[in-house]
């Protein structure tokens, strides 16, 4: 067969450089065109070269005589700069991994999308911040998302071919994070090393301090009310820790199917990377004996509130969910410096979406730099607010 030509957006990342192990077990099967990474030219070089890409590109433009000396005397081309970034993701290829984490993926995607060729999505901000739009461009172009977050992979393998009014529920499941047993009082004083350890999964620090706040599922009921034919009550969350089952659907005669698989995501990204066939993945095999039982509980809103902050910006609709996502970043980026509370998280983000229906307004975006400009301002808003609550 034709080796199938692939890019990866964040390919330094947990999820590109999983990407590119897949890849590299059987090399045959792909052709890399093109890899970008933020900062990290070392690491960007050293992928380049063992992947044999044919173009190598960095976000940081100071990077780019580091990257330009390190492939010296290959063939592989070097660029640099957030504009050249996006050259890459149009670069022609059969499939494109979307994995640069928070806004800074959006205009990569977005680029990526008017290819017509499939999008492995990673990032989940194109969806949270601007589904609709997103949408359209992927529409527009005649592109397939494939989704590549774990529980909604896990939904679109267990979706059958029945009508979308066959389905009553769409259930996402969660591990609980760090915390899940932690009490309020004890939440208080949460530190970001401990939020930094995850039972579970091995993952980027963004999302693995989202895990932690359960603000994860609340992104992630939003991007499955795009992806899938429901309405945002049919979308449920339950804590299982073992991350054993990723997601439920339960259709109108009672039955339920679901995806099962060990928490590593070389799994999801393999099938997308080979959809819509398969591929084989070197993940644990499940050994459901020596499991011996898998539990699941209701998620507690009182401890961990992120959840129902996120599904009452889903149901304001308009651009809520761009200032929900915004704040987020902002708020972890200072929790991680030591700034604020792990407790305070929520709160900055719920304050900065009250606010912002007063001072930037929430109307739908209909293009994409409108979405980036409510993220620019939700940003500011949740400076301040992370600036009130600001440990001294």
């Amino acid at each position: 067969m034709k080796p199938r030509k692939v890019t990866v957006l964040g390919a330094t990342g947990s999820i590109g450089e999983s990407t590119l192990d897949l890849i590299g077990r059987t090399p045959e099967r792909f052709e890399v065109v093109a890899l970008t990474a933020g900062a990290d030219a070392d690491k960007l070089a050293e992928l380049a070269i063992r992947h044999n890409a044919r173009h190598a590109t960095i976000a940081d433009a100071s990077k780019y005589s580091r990257l330009k000396d390190l492939l010296d005397g290959t063939d592989i081309e070097v660029s640099a700069g957030d504009d050249a970034v996006c050259q890459a993701a149009q670069m022609s290829s059969d499939w494109i991994m979307a994995a640069i984490v928070g806004a800074a993926g959006l205009k990569p995607t977005f680029s990526a999308a008017t290819q017509g060729s499939c999008v492995a999505l990673a990032n989940k901000e194109c969806l949270v911040s601007a589904g609709e739009v997103f949408l359209d461009a992927i529409k527009s172009a005649g592109a397939t998302l494939l989704p590549v977050d774990s529980e909604h992979s896990a939904a679109f393998q267990a979706i059958d071919p029945s009508p979308a009014s066959c389905i009553e529920t769409i259930t996402l499941t969660a591990s609980g994070g760090p915390f899940r047993e932690w009490t309020a009082e004890q939440l208080k004083d949460a530190r970001p090393d401990q939020a930094l350890i995850h039972p579970n999964w091995s993952m980027g620090q963004k999302i693995t301090i989202d895990s932690a706040t359960l603000m994860n599922k609340g992104l992630e009921i939003i991007e499955a009310f795009h992806l899938f034919p429901v309405q945002t009550d049919q979308l449920k969350i339950l804590v299982h820790p073992q991350s054993i089952i990723h997601c439920l659907i339960q259709y109108c005669d009672g039955s339920v199917l679901s995806q099962l698989g060990s928490p590593d995501m070389r799994a999801p990204i393999a099938y997308s990377l080979a959809w819509p066939e398969r591929m084989s993945a070197p993940v644990k095999r499940l050994d459901l004996a020596a499991l011996g039982k898998l539990t699941f509980e209701e998620p507690d809103e009182k401890r961990f509130p992120s959840i129902r902050i996120a599904r009452e910006a889903m149901n304001t609709g308009g651009t809520a969910p761009t200032v929900l996502n915004a704040a987020n970043e902002i708020a972890v980026e200072r929790f991680l410096a030591g700034q604020i509370g792990f407790m305070t998280i929520p709160k900055v983000v719920e304050a900065t979406i009250e606010a912002s229906i007063s001072e930037i307004g929430i109307a739908r975006a209909s293009t994409l730099d409108e979405v980036l400009e409510t993220d620019l301002a939700a940003r500011r808003l949740a400076e301040r607010f992370c600036g009130a609550y600001r440990i001294s």
